[in-house]
């Protein structure tokens, strides 16, 4: 029996004619409509005309997590007095509830772009729904993308609806060829904010870690909202650990505490959803609470600020999840559900100043996650670069580089990026691909069924009490009765099924230990570490990894990395999952990563020349080559000027005056003069460190070669400049006494220090290059005694008062009142008598 009032009590229904119109009209629509209007629940049983109104349509509901398309079917089902499996059916992964009779299906997105790949049409289905857009979802950009390729190539007819939570639809509209946008207004109920930071500083998170202060901080602060406020409390935590630390330290409150995550057992999440049965409620739950579902009850929300997000380090083969803080558009969403039933607060643990700092909304997964399994459905819908694919934004074009290699290193596509029939088959089995390779290939050599369980393990990380060995957390999870083993025995009955009877997987043998070593070797082969010593090991990838000091794994030669962060202030990587390898294990894994050859490279402070079988970064055997190839030998000299730069060569005082004299007339002339800085003479080592560069071997030998000498190839001889240089930048000038005084040109200005008597009767300042020299005026005893770029202004206004001072300090030497009638001279004026 229909629950008419219900029904009608749902805000969206002032929005269905509007809509209805649009899709009439053009087909496509944006419906925007605050959480709790009822978006995901009314209109898909409108569109299929359940609830009398219009036709029967088959109407399918894309949702971006397990836990909302579960209960998004269940609400659906209560609202027409059914259970789910009737005309409402949901289908997830590892489960599909749906009956002959189901009209409107809600899938996981996931879910819907298997059933793309498989069936482009979408035979039967006349309307789709994407829910959620605004969380920008990389599987629900993509299937938004493909299925407007659909519309415009086969299906016309097919209704598509972008249905979003927040007011920017914008984007969306434009995807979809300005599609119309159709808002529902909400009937929200006013929500008052608490600020309610920590009262002491706290760190900020860093790759999975958070700050245990600041656990402690949203517990006591879910404490004070039990005691000021009445209802249940909601509070959003980044992820499973802080919610499982938090309630460890809610024990003895007077209320019920439920912890409601997308690794939660089905039961529980159905319990949080179905409401209070009579006591209070303290509900810890992750990002999946913020839209799709209502929490019955909840008159609170304590918000940590803190979510997690996907990251990825293509350059070292790491992703995994990271700790961020929450967006402005995140906070008002779980602001938001403390006023979906009645007047409410938010007690927000940070301060006001911070929130204005914080981004407006979240990253789009396409521009920060790892694209591998993106990659590999574009090239099975046959755009292997996605480049004429409808995306809000596109693909970078590193992540997508990256995950081509990946890809191809799998043999999922072949060198132009085109899918192969294993990359068609890994596509289908619902794993991120480096894990689909991992139970194909691993099927083959440890048996289909161990190699699924392997793979189960892989795809959803165990528990941490499970351990960091992989093989022990697969004999824990076989005999487990906790939540995490019941899911992972369903998943590996799915993977074992999707193989088949006909898998060519007929490898029986090994131990459990080598069977997990090997799969998880296949699945990353870039993270086999050899190790180094102390419980530390090197990745292929060429990034360091560490075990924790208790870690049984401390004493493996080889390990097979499955799980791995780095946090941004440690060297290493920090292993949370492994297995013992051997090396025939790693070389069988990551045989493509494999190289032999000559290395000549600069290696503290000397050219090291070896023959090295390396795998990636792991050196396997090494030994020294008698004869390198010369150009290797060259190139590693060059590295080392680079690296200690050119004082590797052998720079007289003459040398060095010549490379300032060269430098001074590229400033002042330009070319042809040419450019002597490091990088210029770095950049053009055989314009004039040949021959001698090809003809050395080791460092001494560049300890041999002249620089000046070098440097004079570099004059430009060919424009016939270069006769000019002692005329255009003197080494030396002649000055009135006979003295030839070296110029100094490492300044702005050319300086020339010389003694005050040597320059009697100069009257004009001495130029290079049209450049007046800086004099430096010395007195007798070779001392500063004036400085001037103008000897004439100096004579007249300057001279008398460097006389007065200084004719009594050097009585000996000449100090006429008129310098211009005296002859210049270096000596005393008693010499000066004598000659």
């Amino acid at each position: 029996m229909i629950r008419t009032e219900a029904l009608d009590r749902l805000p969206v229904r002032t929005a269905v004619p509007a809509l209805r119109r649009a899709l009439d009209d053009r087909g496509v629509a944006v419906l925007c409509a605050p959480p709790g209007t009822g978006k995901t629940t009314l209109v898909p049983l409108v569109l299929a005309g359940l609830t009398g109104e219009g036709p029967v349509r088959r109407v399918v509901v894309a949702e971006p997590r397990r836990i909302a398309a579960r209960a998004a079917a269940r609400r659906m089902a209560w609202l027409l007095g059914e259970q789910p499996g009737g005309r409402i059916g949901f289908t997830v992964r590892g489960e599909r509830v749906v009956g002959r009779d189901t009209v409107v299906e809600v899938v996981t997105t996931g879910v819907l772009l298997q059933r793309l790949q498989r069936d482009q049409e979408l035979a039967g289905v006349d309307a789709v729904i994407i829910d959620e857009c605004h969380e920008r979802h990389l599987d629900a950009d993509t299937v938004a993308a493909f299925l407007l390729d659909v519309r415009e190539a086969i299906r016309p007819d097919l209704r598509l609806v972008a249905a979003s939570a927040t007011t920017d639809a914008e984007g969306w509209a434009r995807l979809l060829g300005d599609a119309p946008v159709v808002e529902a207004q909400g009937v929200s109920h006013p929500v008052e904010v608490l600020w309610a930071p920590p009262a002491r500083p706290v760190k900020p998170p860093h790759g999975m870690r958070v700050d245990p202060a600041l656990l402690t901080h949203v517990a006591a602060t879910v404490r004070r909202a039990l005691g000021e406020r009445e209802g249940d409390v909601l509070c959003f935590l980044p992820g499973v650990g802080e919610i499982g630390r938090v309630a460890g330290q809610l024990a003895g409150v007077d209320a019920e505490v439920l912890q409601v995550h997308g690794r939660a057992p089905a039961a529980v999440q159905d319990a949080v959803l179905a409401g209070s049965s009579g006591g209070r409620r303290v509900v810890l739950a992750t990002s999946v609470a913020e839209s799709s579902l209502t929490v019955p009850g909840v008159r609170v929300v304590v918000d940590s600020g803190l979510a997690r997000e996907p990251r990825t380090d293509h350059a070292r083969g790491l992703s995994a999840l990271t700790t961020v803080r929450a967006s402005q558009a995140a906070g008002r969403q779980r602001a938001g559900r403390a006023g979906r039933e009645a007047p409410g607060a938010v007690y927000r643990c940070w301060d006001q100043a911070e929130d204005g700092r914080l981004a407006r909304f979240p990253s789009p997964e396409i521009k920060v996650a790892d694209l591998a399994a993106f990659a590999l459905q574009a090239a099975c819908w046959g755009d292997p670069g996605a480049s004429s694919l409808a995306l809000l934004d596109p693909p970078p074009a590193g992540a997508m580089g990256a995950a081509r290699e990946v890809l191809e290193a799998i043999g999922a596509v072949d060198g132009g990026g085109r899918v192969t029939e294993r990359g068609v088959r890994m596509s289908r089995l619902g794993l991120h691909p480096r894990l689909a390779r991992a139970l194909l290939d691993g099927a083959r050599e440890v048996g289909a069924r161990r190699a699924a369980e392997v793979v189960a393990l892989l795809s959803e990380e165990p528990p941490r009490e499970y351990g960091d060995d992989l093989a022990a957390a697969l004999r824990t999870a076989r005999r487990g009765q906790d939540g995490y083993a019941a899911r992972w025995k369903q998943e590996v009955r799915r993977l074992s099924s999707s193989l088949g009877s006909g898998s060519p997987g007929t490898g029986k043998g090994g131990s459990d230990d080598a069977a997990a070593g090997l799969v998880a070797a296949l699945a990353f082969p870039e993270r086999v570490a050899r190790a180094r010593g102390d419980g530390a090991f090197l990745m292929a990838s060429g990034t360091g990894a560490e075990l924790r000091d208790s870690s049984r794994l401390r004493s493996a030669p080889w390990l097979a990395v499955a799980v791995v962060d780095r946090p941004s202030h440690a060297a290493s990587a920090r292993v949370r999952l492994a297995a013992v390898i051997d090396e025939s294990t790693a070389l069988l894994a990551s045989g493509h990563l494999r190289v032999r050859g000559e290395e000549v490279r600069w290696v503290d402070g000397e050219v090291v020349a070896r023959a090295v079988d390396r795998l990636g970064a792991v050196e396997l055997a090494v030994r020294p080559l008698k004869q390198p190839d010369p150009e290797l030998v060259r190139g590693a000299l060059v590295e080392g000027l680079r690296r200690e730069g050119l004082g590797l060569l052998r720079w007289t005082r003459d040398s060095e005056q010549l490379r300032l004299r060269l430098a001074f007339l590229h400033r002042v002339l330009g070319p042809p003069w040419p450019d002597v800085s490091d990088g210029a003479l770095l950049a053009e080592t055989g314009a004039w460190l040949e021959p001698e560069l090809s003809r050395a071997r080791r460092r001494a030998d560049l300890g041999r070669i002249d620089a000046g000498q070098a440097l004079r190839r570099l004059l430009p001889w060919a424009t016939g400049e270069a006769v000019r240089l002692d005329e255009l930048a003197p080494e030396r000038i002649e000055v009135p006494s006979g003295s030839r005084i070296r110029v100094e040109y490492g300044g702005e200005q050319p300086v020339l220090a010389v003694k005050l008597q040597e320059l009697f009767g100069m009257g004009e300042t001495p130029r290079v290059a049209g450049v007046p020299v800086l004099v430096h005026l010395l007195s007798p005893a070779g001392r500063p005694a004036a400085v001037t770029a103008d000897l004439a202004s100096f004579w007249q206004e300057g001279y008398r008062a460097v006389r007065a001072e200084l004719r009594g300090r050097y009585p000996k030497h000449p100090w006429p009142e008129d310098p211009a009638t005296v002859p210049a001279t270096r000596f005393t004026s008693a010499r000066l008598k004598r000659s």
